[in-house]
């Protein structure tokens, strides 16, 4: 190895080191934060490491039975609209992959254009009122059914399965929905691996929906009670634990509970967002 070789190499690795520190060390900070002294965090002296391990702000935050109800509500709504999400996306890719239907240019780009002109927030709150979904589960789930540039992904992917399976598909009497549950689906787990993940993640993360359809606090996601302590500080320790819980540590506490199922299923799901970003490359 030349000299200038092990110099670019060393550099790099200085470079990549220095920036993890920087993506993670804001990750570490809200951890040793969450389980700190109180008194020593309104003090500021927690800097590296924890100072008076202390787990009354956990103990506090997961007493509250509103944390654990919205908790619950973000698994749900996770859940089924990921799946919704899935169902809706395939449904609409595969007729627009398929070269013989008609008109398939101009509905697709009929359905681009939504990606770039949107009725706006006014607008949608009156369709969601009138179809009756507000203040409901489905007003979370049924609008955002179909992500347009998930959509094209998906698309592409099931272009570049071989025509020739869909021919042999079709001379042996199978319709479109059969190709699609029993060969397109198969073959392109994938793609639905990514399209899972990215629509997992997005629905776990999402709080502004619930805030403009839902008015029960029993309906809230975690990720709306967690706005409402860190901006409002609506959750409060009661009386017997003021002394020994600050309400920073709370906060911090109620942050780690939110991201830590992330945390650790991004490590195994990471690989998918590698390829749903090889899959997104757009076809004609």
């Amino acid at each position: 190895m030349t000299l200038g070789s092990f110099s670019f190499d060393a550099v790099i690795y200085i470079l990549l080191t220095a920036m993890m520190f920087a993506f993670l060390y804001p990750l570490y900070y809200i951890g040793i934060i969450s389980v700190s002294d109180g008194i020593s965090v309104m003090r500021g002296d927690v800097k590296w490491f924890p100072v008076g391990w202390n787990w009354e702000a956990y103990r506090t935050v997961l007493a509250n039975p509103l944390v654990l109800t919205s908790y619950g509500n973000t698994l749900l709504y996770t859940g089924l609209g990921t799946f919704v999400n899935v169902v809706a996306t395939a449904l609409c890719a595969y007729p627009l992959s398929r070269s013989r239907l008609y008109g398939r240019k101009v509905f697709t780009v009929l359905i681009i254009i939504t990606m770039l002109v949107h009725g706006g927030m006014i607008p949608t709150y009156i369709v969601v009122n009138s179809l009756g979904l507000l203040n409901s589960i489905w007003a979370i789930i049924i609008p955002p059914a179909i992500n347009v540039w998930y959509m094209i992904i998906m698309r592409t992917f099931f272009q570049n399965i071989p025509n020739e399976i869909h021919e042999s598909a079709f001379m042996d009497g199978a319709n479109d929905l059969v190709i699609l549950w029993r060969l397109v689906l198969p073959l392109s787990l994938p793609v639905i691996a990514t399209m899972v993940m990215f629509y997992a993640v997005w629905h776990w993360n999402s709080f502004f929906p619930a805030t403009i359809y839902l008015h029960e606090n029993k309906l809230y996601p975690v990720q709306v009670i967690l706005r409402s302590m860190v901006i409002d500080g609506s959750v409060q320790a009661d009386s017997s634990r003021d002394l020994t819980t600050i309400v920073t540590s709370m906060k911090y506490a109620m942050i780690m509970i939110t991201i830590l199922p992330i945390i650790c299923v991004y490590p195994f799901i990471q690989k998918y967002f590698v390829k749903g970003a090889m899959v997104g490359s757009l076809k004609g």
